[in-house]
């Protein structure tokens, strides 16, 4: 489901470590080193004309119940018209070593709230991302069923709430059979700088058709005049 990006759009990306990726919490223009800014940074050279603003509120270490307790602050409070969530690869670490693990049903229950305060106060358009694991350590295969499971709950979300999916854990396990998994991530879960562009550029897909540098910088005229 392509997501239809209004001129002057806040678009708000959301989510954990991978999201935050260094941004500076006191000054919204610093999107951290990773996929946010790569995605508002092509983005913007590709559709100058949207003037799309955007923000990053990821933030390091939280599962889907901060990330909750947190949405009024960091969503709706800042009108966004495109919502952009990846979450969940801290519900399935917090569930093997640690005593406070998140229950499929507590998963689910919050990812619902979440989505109907988006949809109910803001009816803003969505992207949900998938979590992803990449098999970099023998010890991470216990955690793939559990993950398994929150991305299923993931893809049910999409469906029920009729929102955009980027099936980002099927796309690295794609990606992993062109180029080894450290290539990716080096400990599975925080990307590279490989990572953390191919995670734009399959968020990109749904806000732009302009991906081939050649469709959109012919728009801007001939180089060579």
């Amino acid at each position: 489901m392509p997501i239809e990006v209004p001129p002057n759009a806040t678009i708000l990306f959301q989510g954990d470590s991978i999201t935050d990726a260094g941004r500076r919490q006191n000054d919204e223009a610093i999107l951290g080193t990773g996929y946010v800014m790569i995605t508002a940074a092509l983005f913007s050279a590709m559709h100058p004309e949207k003037n799309a603003r955007f923000l990053n509120r990821g933030q390091s270490g939280n599962r889907i119940r901060e990330l909750r307790a947190r949405w009024q602050k960091d969503c709706i409070d800042l009108r966004p018209d495109i919502v952009s969530i990846l979450i969940g690869i801290n519900d399935t670490l917090r569930n093997h070593g640690w005593n406070n693990p998140t229950s499929n049903e507590a998963f689910e229950t919050d990812f619902r709230r979440i989505l109907e305060q988006t949809r109910d106060v803001l009816n803003a358009q969505v992207l949900l991302v998938e979590p992803f694991l990449l098999p970099v350590a023998n010890q991470q295969l216990k955690l793939r069923e559990d993950l398994n499971l929150r991305i299923e709950i993931v893809r049910k979300m999409s469906r029920e709430f009729r929102t955009s999916l980027v099936p980002l854990d099927g796309i690295f396990a794609r990606a992993a059979k062109k180029k080894e998994s450290s290539f990716w991530s080096l400990d599975g879960v925080h990307p590279t700088l490989a990572g953390h562009a191919l995670i734009a550029q399959s968020c990109l897909r749904y806000l732009t058709d302009k991906l081939s540098p050649q469709s959109w910088v012919s728009e801007l005229g001939d180089s060579k005049e």
